[in-house]
């Protein structure tokens, strides 16, 4: 994208950023009940000062506004705790006490969050609790707010499908998620002029404890009408858009509206890099145009789970339109190419927005990108596969790599030729170059210190912040190998909230299936309600659910409860959890010898 007009307005975000601010976390560290520091808004200081020339002037100003920090009133009982996670906590307040939305991602900055609002606004109790989708940074600092012996009465409203999409997807890809979401938000990278000054959407994350209260209140419907604590709101369900499980909904009384993360100020991710499934521009564009109607004459402020709210209600409107046109147009102009026979990366070069939509601040590529974006269209209906059969059956990259550096006269030719390329700021084509080059031979020193230069200019050039946040990672660890700490998805709460025959699947993508290509094994799992067979066959794990009585036995049969399948799981004995065993007992020890459990920190640029 080009730099917007500079007769664009630069000061309404700026002015919107600060509207209703009441007081600051001071200072702004948290820390776990080890003293570790688990969130340091402080440490984005330098952002006071004028945009270096090793960050995007872009992105530096969206850094700015997005590392703002404090307790904001949005409007009357209204209430926004921003700048202490990389999402927002929001707080309203009812007839007893508050209904808070989107509860951050650790429990610490929750509470720390909490906590900066009762500072101001006094001790409340939480009588209600909302998230309003099913991502992390949006539920996991639940028992922050609500500790547990504290959650008996109070409603926790989630869309439908919450609990399934908010699990699964830290669950079966999640060790490759977690990962690669180091690298989208430079969680080890310093916080510095020239390394990590945001992500887009927020700061970073915090690194603290996760984790979740289950719903007990589903929103089923457009339309519904719930009332918390005396608070009245009316919900639209939007599945499909930012999240699997999503909902927008208006506070009537209150004339506010709560976007959730369907429109913030930044063009967002049809697919994240950290990885997920590929998420649908078209019916995101039309709940948006649904929410333009639905709450039409309603509100005079939105806010959203990201950023700073939106004042008056034409406002709105025209942040609304944009919004929709931006992922109508990105859906349906990427089809119109690819019908015409071109490819995604020919697609991703060739497309640009209309005018007016680049000029609008909250249209850029923060965090999600046009290049990337109109690539993930593609991905959605096509694949992978270009249609042209030379990308068919390509080797793997070492493998390629190696052919490559032959190619191209061998490694001092190759590391030449790249540094040409770089000198003469054809830095895509120079990172191509030496990355086959470091996976032909990952201990040639040069060539890594070569490609991390690379990427570190690449990186100081993005006016994305998860591109950013890549090829700086992606530089640190090509110098230092790989290191630092990765978010932990293990929360015992997380297990629970998964149904059986998850818990199962998260087992059976985890079974080498070589090393198990002999074995044939079934065991019965009785649970309170159901009982499910698994079976162990060919390398594949598995399950479906069968009568009381099976019309062939099992090797093992299993009675427990989920707490008891989890401590099996673990590596538990059956005799000491009180599990009823009735056959034999080595097949449960055969079945899980074969369950893997992967590195966290895996290798990305190197082989």
């Amino acid at each position: 994208m080009s730099e917007p007009s500079p007769s664009f307005d630069d000061t309404t975000d700026f002015e919107n950023a600060d509207r209703g601010f009441l007081g600051a976390l001071v200072p702004s560290v948290v820390t776990d009940a080890a003293g570790r520091t688990v969130w340091d808004g402080d440490a984005y200081g330098f952002l006071a000062e004028d945009c270096p020339d090793t960050a995007h002037p872009s992105l530096w100003r969206q850094s700015r506004l997005a590392a703002k920090q404090g307790l904001y009133e949005v409007t009357d009982g209204i209430y926004q705790v921003r700048g202490l996670d990389l999402s927002n906590m929001t707080v309203v307040e009812g007839e007893r006490g508050i209904v808070v939305i989107d509860p951050l991602i650790s429990t610490e900055t929750a509470e720390a969050a909490l906590a900066l609002y009762r500072a101001y606004r006094g001790d409340r109790p939480v009588t209600g609790l909302i998230y309003t989708h099913s991502h992390g940074d949006h539920f996991g600092g639940a028992r922050g707010v609500l500790p547990h012996g504290t959650e008996e009465g109070v409603p926790v409203l989630a869309p439908a499908g919450f609990l399934e999409h908010a699990v699964s997807e830290n669950v079966y890809a999640g060790n490759a998620m977690t990962r690669r979401a180091s690298f989208m938000y430079g969680a080890n990278l310093p916080k510095a002029p020239d390394a990590q000054i945001g992500a887009g959407l927020g700061p970073t994350t915090s690194t603290g404890t996760i984790s979740l209260v289950p719903p007990t209140v589903d929103i089923t419907e457009t339309g519904q009408e719930e009332t918390v604590d005396g608070v009245r709101i009316v919900f639209q369900l939007t599945p499909g858009t930012e999240a699997p499980s999503e909902m927008n909904f208006l506070f009537p009384d209150h004339r506010a509206l709560c976007l959730a993360e369907n429109a913030t100020h930044t063009f967002h991710n049809i697919l994240t890099l950290r990885g997920a499934v590929v998420r649908d521009a078209r019916i995101w564009a039309a709940y948006l145009d649904e929410a333009i109607e639905y709450f039409h004459g309603r509100y005079d402020v939105a806010f959203a789970s990201h950023h700073w709210p939106t004042w008056g209600h034409d406002e709105v409107v025209r942040f609304l339109t944009e919004q929709r046109d931006l992922y109508a147009y990105t859906h349906d102009q990427t089809l119109r190419l690819l019908n015409e026979g071109l490819t995604a990366p020919e697609i991703a070069e060739r497309l640009e927005l209309p005018p007016a939509l680049e000029r609008a601040w909250h249209a850029r590529g923060y965090y999600g990108s046009l290049s990337h974006n109109t690539k993930a269209v593609y991905q959605r209906y096509l694949g992978w596969f270009d249609g042209n059969v030379a990308h068919l059956w390509e080797h793997p990259p070492t493998a390629l790599a190696l052919r490559y550096v032959a190619v191209a006269g061998g490694p001092e030719a190759t590391l030449a030729k790249a540094r040409a390329y770089a000198e003469e700021g054809d830095l895509r084509f120079a990172a191509t170059l030496l990355n086959h080059l470091v996976f032909a031979d990952p201990a040639d020193v040069p060539a890594k210190e070569a490609l991390a230069g690379v990427y570190e200019r690449l990186g100081h050039g993005s006016e994305n912040g998860p591109w950013r946040n890549f090829y700086l990672t992606a530089a640190q660890e090509l110098r230092h190998g790989v290191s630092g700490e990765m978010v932990d998805m293990t929360n015992p709460e997380m297990s629970m909230a998964l149904t059986v025959p998850m818990l199962v699947d998260s087992i059976a993508v985890r079974i080498d299936g070589p090393r198990a290509w002999d074995e044939d094994l079934t065991v019965d799992l009785v649970l309170p309600g159901e009982r499910r067979r698994l079976t162990l066959h060919h390398g594949a794990l598995t399950q479906r659910a069968v009568p009381d009585t099976p019309r062939t036995p099992a090797g093992l049969v299993l009675t427990l409860d989920k707490a008891g399948l989890l401590g099996l799981l673990a590596g538990g004995d059956p005799g000491e959890r009180g599990i009823g065993v009735e056959g034999d007992p080595a097949l449960l020890a055969r079945l899980l010898s074969y369950v893997t459990t992967p590195d966290p920190l895996f290798p990305v640029v190197t082989p």
